[in-house]
Parts: structure tokens; C-alpha cells; sequence
């Protein structure tokens, strides 16, 4: 009589390959930054100094609570807060091609936003930034902002 055996092959099944995006270094996020600082102080002198000189209003105050500080503090903030809560990005982002992301995946919040650009922004500003260093030694290069809100900087088109 014949015998019937089965066998069994394993196929070798393809190795799952995850791919991520590649985290955004501490000079892509310099020069971000740089480009970013530009900006917010290019819509104050052509928004904020006029008005202050249309006025004839003092734009020397040496005090932290001059108007014209309070003012471009206000429209600092504001630049990251607005940017990166609608375009998960600032224009200095945009132009080296990085954006924010929470690090589980959703959505940027309110909360966190404020958090990250408000609070964040903050305290590495009053330790003459100092704080943003970490960035270059972090395994993710994450800032201390980033490490309170949960989030990371990355490459918008380049994986891992």
C-alpha cells in the first residue's frame, strides 16, 4: 500500500519592514529656528514699528515690560502656537522640510501645542537657550519641550 505523507514547507514569510520617520537633528532644527526668528522679526518691524513711530511712542525700553517687548513677545508666541497647531509646522520648518508630531501618532492638540511652543519655548528662552543643546544628545533629538509635550521633530520625506 501506498503511504501518503504530507509535508509541511514553511514559506518564509517577508520580514515585516517598518519604516519611520527619520528624526530632525540639532543643526536642521538651528537653521529652522533661525530662519523662523527672521520672520517673526521681519512681521514686527514692518507691522509693530510703524504703528510705535505713527504714534511717536517710545521704542526704547530697557525694562522687560516695555510695550514694544510685551508685543513682540506676544506676536513671537503666537507665530509658533498658530503655525504648528493648523500646520504642524513653521515656515523655517517648511522650508527644511520638517514637522512636529505627537509621539504617539495623533493629532496635534490644543494642549499640547501651547504646552510645547508656549510653556516650552519659554523656559528654553530664559536659560538663554541653552536647553536646545540637549537636542544633539538625545537618541531621538528631542529638546526638553519636546520631551514635556510628548512630541518630536522629524524629516517630513525621509525614513528609517
Amino acid at each position: 500500500m501506498t503511504e501518503i505523507v504530507e509535508t509541511f514547507l514553511e514559506v518564509p514569510q517577508p520580514k515585516e519592514q517598518i519604516f519611520s520617520h527619520k528624526t530632525a537633528g540639532f543643526w536642521m532644527r538651528l537653521w529652522a529656528f533661525v530662519m523662523d526668528s527672521l520672520i517673526v522679526s521681519a512681521i514686527i518691524g514692518i507691522t509693530i514699528k510703524p504703528i510705535f513711530h505713527l504714534m511717536d511712542w517710545s521704542l526704547a525700553g530697557d525694562e522687560w515690560y516695555a510695550p514694544i517687548a510685551i508685543i513682540s513677545a506676544a506676536i513671537y508666541y503666537a507665530y509658533f502656537v498658530i503655525m504648528t497647531k493648523f500646520c504642524r509646522q513653521t515656515l523655517g520648518k517648511m522650508v527644511f522640510g520638517l514637522r512636529v508630531q505627537k509621539d504617539n501618532g495623533e493629532e496635534l492638540d490644543w494642549v499640547t501645542v501651547l504646552f510645547r511652543e508656549g510653556i516650552g519655548r519659554f523656559i528654553n528662552n530664559a536659560v538663554f537657550y541653552l536647553p536646545y543643546l540637549i537636542v544633539g544628545f538625545t537618541p531621538k533629538n528631542k529638546s526638553v519641550a519636546d520631551y514635556f509635550a510628548d512630541t518630536t521633530v522629524v524629516h517630513e520625506k525621509v525614513y528609517e
